[in-house]
């Protein structure tokens, strides 16, 4: 069995928001990645694509996700599972922050739109 706290070593910071990083592989996870993201009120992530799915479970606030041209928004007591490959971005609305817990396989990477270059994920691994 493995605890794993918060720590601002394994915390990513961005103009959008806050990844904080749990399970992964450097936390003693083989197969998942596990963290919390926190977005700002109004903020957003870029528009991206991740190679694995993930599972976006949020806890605060309400997110719009848009997922390849289509929006939902989810809140508290929902989850959204976005598919691998998948051009998606997601914002807090309501006018508050929102967070939520993410959780996808070890390994994932980010491309932005158009560019054959994978960005790793700090937060995940």
């Amino acid at each position: 069995m493995y605890v794993v706290s918060e720590s601002e070593r394994r915390t990513t910071r961005t103009p959008a928001g806050v990844m904080s990083g749990l399970a992964g592989p450097s936390q003693g996870s083989a197969e998942v990645s596990t963290w919390r993201v926190e977005l700002g009120a109004g903020k957003s992530t870029p528009v991206h694509i991740i190679d694995r799915e993930q599972v976006w479970m949020p806890l605060l606030g309400v997110f719009e996700v848009e997922v390849d041209g289509r929006v939902e928004r989810v809140g508290a007591g929902q989850a959204v599972i976005l598919a691998a490959g998948a051009v998606r971005q997601l914002r807090a609305v309501g006018g508050g922050p929102a967070e939520a817990l993410v959780a996808m396989t070890v390994g994932g990477r980010a491309m932005m739109p158009g560019s054959e270059g994978k960005i790793s994920l700090p937060w995940a691994e």
